[in-house]
């Protein structure tokens, strides 16, 4: 692992590719049926009281998703140096809204803000039971009255729409079925260690065109890259999300079923798993059509000794990938797992506000 900076650098160019949208009024419940998934926006999100909600990653501009990632780096620096003295969340809570249940999830945020000075209460789904004992809206200002924050990990990407649109704190995204920003915060960071950069990387992703990949689309039009999609034919991205990333000119986005072409040359070979929390019953389906997308040690050295292998874990060894790849040295995964925490502490201090302790 590289030295650890209070700065961390994504390339060259550092120019702010629009700030955020402050409507006036909130806007009416969504509905998945409603909204095309390349039209979900944080802009039509009327903004907490105080500090900014994190949805998704094209919410915000460059600089401000860097801003995110300094303060990931210098919250990962005091960390390694035991610094008791960094609290900026002395004093707060952070309620914690979980339908979709995830360990990672919930230690990388409860261990993070507890580490840095608050307090995290954990909603399990039956606890929660979002829109089922109390709808979502009056969940979002009951919780407001009590928190300084609400991290929400759920199936719905409407919930966490709704939400936001009634929370007055800020509302932070760990997962929907649509996307995963804080993921894709902490591949990000893990990169710029591993690479010193992030602009100007080739990253493959091999596998579904799921979640994981409609983020990495949304990215795509903030920073300067190229990002490869190989998966089977049938399980291609959103293509409206796609359409979206390759309108904004901003990085090169190609789609493609060429697996062993796609791979050649680049830094990062990214999977996840076939079949996600919830579809496991299309596994037998999945396991037949993407027998020739498992990441092993042949695709690896196709794309050539340069190459990092990334997984956002769990990781189902002997599908998606295998346990030589997992623990090949080029794999970056464990470091991957641990930046959670750092990049969601850094989305969380940019999102309170508390950019201050730079």
């Amino acid at each position: 692992m590289q030295s650890r900076s209070q700065t961390c650098g994504i390339g060259a160019n550092k120019t702010a590719l629009g700030s955020r949208a402050t409507p006036a009024l909130r806007v009416q419940q969504h509905s998945s049926s409603q909204i095309a998934a390349n039209s979900y926006s944080g802009s039509v999100i009327s903004p907490p009281k105080r500090g900014k909600h994190f949805l998704h990653l094209d919410d915000f501009s460059k600089d401000e998703l860097q801003d995110m990632l300094n303060l990931a780096t210098l919250a990962k620096s005091r960390f390694y140096a035991r610094d008791e003295t960094f609290k900026p969340f002395a004093g707060q809570t952070l309620a914690m809204i979980f339908t979709k249940p995830s360990a990672r999830t919930r230690v990388s945020f409860e261990t993070g803000f507890f580490r840095l000075g608050g307090h995290a209460l954990y909603l399990d789904p039956n606890t929660i039971q979002l829109g089922k004992r109390e709808p979502t809206k009056d969940i979002a200002r009951v919780l407001s009255g009590y928190n300084d924050a609400i991290m929400a990990r759920l199936f719905a990407h409407a919930d966490l729409l709704e939400l936001a649109q009634y929370a007055s704190v800020p509302v932070i995204n760990g997962l929907t079925d649509y996307n995963h920003p804080c993921q894709i915060m902490a591949d990000v960071l893990t990169i710029i260690e591993r690479k010193g950069r992030f602009e100007g990387v080739k990253l493959v992703y091999v596998g579904d065109g799921n979640n994981m990949v409609n983020s990495w689309l949304r990215l795509s039009t903030r920073f300067a890259f190229e990002f490869v999609c190989v998966c089977p034919p049938g399980y291609e991205p959103d293509a409206a999300t796609v359409k979206m990333a390759q309108d904004a000119g901003i990085s090169k986005v190609t789609v493609t079923n060429d697996v062993r072409s796609a791979v050649v040359g680049a830094d990062v070979i990214y999977t996840d798993v076939w079949a996600s929390m919830g579809q496991k019953d299309t596994l037998e389906v999945k396991m037949r059509d993407f027998a020739a997308y498992q990441v092993n040690e042949q695709l690896m050295a196709l794309a050539g000794p340069q190459a990092l292998f990334m997984h956002c874990l769990p990781a189902e060894r002997g599908l998606e990938t295998t346990d030589a790849v997992v623990e090949a040295p080029y794999s970056v995964v464990f470091q991957e797992a641990e930046n959670r925490m750092h990049a969601q502490n850094g989305v969380m201090l940019h999102c309170l506000a508390k950019t201050s302790v730079l």
